[in-house]
């Protein structure tokens, strides 16, 4: 079988819900809708169709001259030529060519693609996480309201204008569910390249104490304490050995991680397959983490089919202890981005299933799809 066509798709808004502050990008303003996403969609000759996230219209016109008339089943081959050929832009980039050719794969072979890499896990943990930065009382009961659900696992935004505040947060957190929940805290302080970024950006001195109160508070991990590439700090913030150190969402090259590794920069990985190109860079990632007994947890993979590949990934992987998906309801709840789907994967007494079908294991509903 062979690819007859490369295009991007969307489907309907089905409704608006508001704006929201994602506390990553302080002073910005996201819409939280459901439906109203673009999609990519590659086409074999026998009309079977795989699915991605979206991605840039240049990238999608490179795409499409290289593996127009190719079999797709050589992903990984197909990654690599397109990686040189063409440019990746984050979260609208070859993410999109690479998961729609996974899921053909996976169709073609009549396997998942979890089955495909090697599958050890049929449910997954996944943990609530945050959108907005808040009031310490809200965020505790929020975080009660999720305990009640079935939730097994939390992540906070921590980076108020006054340490005392993210202080208060996590004991309120922690009391008001009694510790029954595991607690994992983001200083999201590694969003640009260079080290500033709107917002409250913290000094060493507080990246150690914001360490050693969340050890005693008993938090699992703590995520992107220091710039992105200052890999000098963040090493000497793992040797405390006090919460785990984790990152790695914003780099943009498998190269970085290598680096990371041979610089003990986190004990955590979290590569992100909408900033690397999607699933085959964070197959290479893996072996990596498990080469060097590091665990590996991917970011949020923008919330719908991105998500979907990363739970096909971390079922693999024997030292991924979470998945993360984001959820701060009401606006921000996880089941807006997964409504387009057929399938309504769902989070069930704090787990959630890894597909069974063939591919990614989810088809977008028809009736919401709309083609040019």
């Amino acid at each position: 079988m062979k690819i007859k066509d490369l295009r991007l798709s969307k489907t309907k808004l089905v409704e608006y819900l508001g704006d929201v502050e994602p506390a990553w990008s302080p002073g910005s303003s996201v819409k939280s809708n459901i439906g109203g996403t673009t999609f990519t969609e590659i086409e074999l000759d026998d009309g079977t169709i795989g699915i991605g996230p979206g991605c840039d219209q240049s990238i999608l016109n490179d795409a499409k001259e290289y593996l127009v008339g190719k079999s797709p089943v050589d992903v990984i081959s197909h990654f690599k030529y397109l990686i040189y050929k063409t440019r990746n832009i984050p979260y609208n980039g070859l993410a999109g060519i690479d998961i729609a050719l996974w899921d053909l794969k996976g169709k073609i072979e009549g396997k998942s693609i979890s089955e495909i890499l090697g599958k050890k896990k049929d449910y997954l943990i996944p943990y609530s996480s945050f959108v907005i930065l808040s009031d310490p009382d809200e965020r505790a009961e929020l975080s009660e309201n999720l305990l009640k659900e079935g939730w097994k696992s939390i992540k906070v935004r921590l980076h108020h204008n006054d340490y005392e505040k993210d202080i208060e947060t996590i004991e309120k957190i922690v009391s008001k569910t009694n510790g029954k929940l595991d607690i994992l805290v983001d200083a999201n302080q590694a969003q640009s390249s260079y080290p500033w970024q709107p917002g409250v950006i913290w000094d060493m001195d507080r990246a150690k104490k914001t360490n050693e109160a969340m050890h005693e508070l008993g938090c699992y991990w703590l995520e992107e304490p220091r710039p992105r590439f200052n890999y000098r700090e963040l090493s000497e913030l793992v040797s405390m050995k006090k919460t785990k150190i984790a990152g790695g969402e914003n780099n943009t090259v498998v190269s970085d991680f290598h680096e990371m590794i041979e610089k003990n920069a986190y004990d955590i990985l979290q590569p992100e397959s909408m900033v690397l190109g999607g699933i085959s860079p964070l197959i290479e990632i893996g072996d990596l983490s498990k080469k060097h007994n590091k665990e590996i947890v991917p970011h949020h993979g923008g919330g719908d089919i991105g998500v979907i590949a990363h739970i096909h990934l971390l079922s693999t992987w024997e030292n991924a202890p979470y998945c993360e998906m984001l959820n701060d309801p009401p606006l921000s709840s996880y089941k807006h981005k997964f409504y387009i789907f057929n399938e309504n994967p769902e989070v069930i007494n704090g787990k959630i299933k890894v597909p069974e079908g063939s591919g990614l294991g989810v088809t977008i509903k028809e009736d919401l799809i709309i083609r040019t």
